[in-house]
């Protein structure tokens, strides 16, 4: 296991039993956490983002079009100035619920009209929501430097801070989104036509734009609660595999959760290696890797395919 301080696989399992040295055993209980949470965030992110894609139907949707990110920042940012909130902990409840209240706003305001929440509707709405909360966000941060000094350890997105504790609350909230969104993937597919196509197909358009926005939220904004945000990994992976295996969802959903893993994990891996006695935040390091490659795809891309 990489990092400022390297251990091996041994010394970590032997550190999970108690018999090891207390460096060793300091840098087990925080790196296998910290590996855990990369994988379960990555594949989180990952998966949100071709399932925010598939209901908007735009290939440049990411879990921030729904204003998910916003929604966190800024929950996050009245909990410190104004409750004192600095823990782990009562952090990533807060987050929770500002995301998932950003999320329940621009559905609601997306679905108003003739129509329903049609895909342009759902993209407009939560982009005019991100902004607003973004600004919101912003007027509270300028007059208070500690609140920005706090808020920053949060904004930078990371997984260094991972503890069992989180995991474990994380953990059964990642695995339901993942179900909600896997067992839509049919629907999906047929989403991805016209909506009079996917109805004579006999698809519900409102269930499944409800149940998979419903398991994207929850993976996007428990991933987000625990690590701040970390941009990207919903955005690339999806374009990338969906160049490679096609846009059948049963194939494209579990494919993204393993890449998204396994990319956020090496972004990690990087950030740890790349400094002598300190690290990069993951939050750092994938929009140093994911921008060039958004670049290279849209070049490679039609503009009329987008």
């Amino acid at each position: 296991m990489f990092g400022v301080r390297s251990i091996t696989l041994t010394e970590a399992l032997s550190a999970l039993g108690g018999s090891t040295d207390t460096a060793g055993e300091a840098a087990a209980w925080t790196r296998i956490p910290r590996t855990v949470l990369a994988l379960c965030a990555g594949a989180a992110l990952a998966t949100s983002g071709v399932a925010f894609q598939a209901v908007t139907r735009n290939p440049l949707a990411d879990p921030g079009i729904f204003g998910v990110l916003a929604g966190a920042s800024l929950a996050v940012v009245i909990g410190i100035t104004f409750f004192n909130i600095t823990r782990t902990m009562p952090t990533m409840l807060i987050a929770s619920i500002g995301a998932f209240a950003a999320a329940v706003f621009v559905y609601c305001v997306g679905s108003i009209g003739h129509g329903g929440a049609t895909p342009l509707k759902l993209a407009l709405a939560g982009a005019a929501t991100a902004a607003a909360l973004s600004s919101l966000t912003s007027a509270i941060l300028l007059p208070r430097a500690d609140v920005m000094d706090a808020f920053r350890n949060w904004q930078i997105g990371s997984v260094s801070g991972a503890q069992w504790e989180s995991l474990k609350i994380a953990f059964p909230l990642l695995g339901l989104g993942f179900v909600i969104v896997f067992l839509n993937s049919s629907g999906l597919n047929a989403l991805s036509l016209d909506d009079d196509v996917a109805t004579g197909l006999g698809i519900n358009l409102t269930r499944t734009r409800v149940l998979t926005t419903l398991g994207a939220v929850l993976l996007c904004a428990t991933t987000t609660a625990v690590t701040g945000p970390i941009a990207f990994v919903g955005l690339i992976v999806p374009h990338v595999l969906r160049m490679v295996l096609g846009t059948d969802h049963r194939v494209l959903i579990p494919a993204s959760a393993m890449t998204g893993a396994l990319l956020l994990t090496l972004a990690d891996t990087v950030g740890r290696l790349v400094g002598d006695q300190s690290e990069i935040a993951v939050g750092i390091i994938m929009p140093l890797i994911g921008a060039p490659l958004f670049i290279w795809i849209v070049r490679r891309t039609r503009m009329r395919d987008l």
